[in-house]
């Protein structure tokens, strides 16, 4: 379901400036300390990726200013739940198809549905082998051959995208310590800094405290 924003909604000037005068995304890369969840994973058997999206998926369904999109009468809003799109690589042919997953709010039940679309796609010659991909998607990516410090992703078209590109990168140890890179591409008309910075928050205490979702 898609809900219309309110006529009080405060960003609205804000929404209109960055969608009419001055159309403009933002990249930014953080680093997330997965330090314990690495642990965590290993001692429970779970692979990183269809984790790692999981979490994604969570957060951006806890914020609606990462779930706009604007109606088709040009009317922002937001979706009532986004669902993943995300990159599966066929070593075969060192090509990726791109597959999505409904999300759900359940580590477990999310898991095992993600689990088994990558399992049937990843040996896909298709680019998008899975069908019926909804309108109320983002987008995530993993190149886990490069540990980034940057990533900029160049978006081309109306530059009226607004929902988030998530780029996971390499782990790069530092000391004791494992950090997963993670760049994302942002339309401003959609969130600011301060918003960007709530996501990264949510996030990194998702990784930090795991025993609330991982072991649910």
């Amino acid at each position: 379901m898609f809900h219309k924003m309110n006529a009080g909604w405060p960003r609205r000037e804000h929404f209109r400036h960055y969608m009419d005068s001055v159309r403009c995304t933002y990249s930014l890369t953080v680093q997330i300390d997965i330090t314990k969840l690495r642990g965590a994973l290993k001692a429970h058997g779970f692979k990183a990726y269809p984790t790692q999206i999981y979490m994604l998926a969570f957060v951006v369904n806890r914020f609606p200013e990462f779930r706009m999109g604007v109606s088709e009468q040009g009317e922002p809003g937001y979706w009532e739940i986004s669902h993943p799109s995300y990159t599966v690589f066929n070593d075969s042919t060192k090509t990726f198809s791109s597959i999505w997953t409904p999300y759900e709010k359940s580590f477990s039940s999310f898991y095992a549905a993600c689990l088994g679309d990558i399992q049937q796609y990843s040996q896909a010659a298709a680019f998008a082998p899975k069908r019926g991909e909804p309108p109320n998607i983002f987008t995530v990516s993993s190149v886990p051959w490069i540990d980034f410090t940057s990533f900029n992703l160049n978006v081309y078209g109306d530059g009226a995208y607004l929902a988030p590109i998530f780029t996971i990168g390499k782990y790069v140890e530092q000391g004791n310590k494992t950090f997963l890179p993670l760049a994302m591409q942002l339309h401003h008309s959609a969130c600011d800094g301060y918003h960007a910075g709530q996501f990264i928050q949510a996030l990194r205490e998702m990784a930090l405290d795991h025993t609330h979702w991982l072991d649910g």
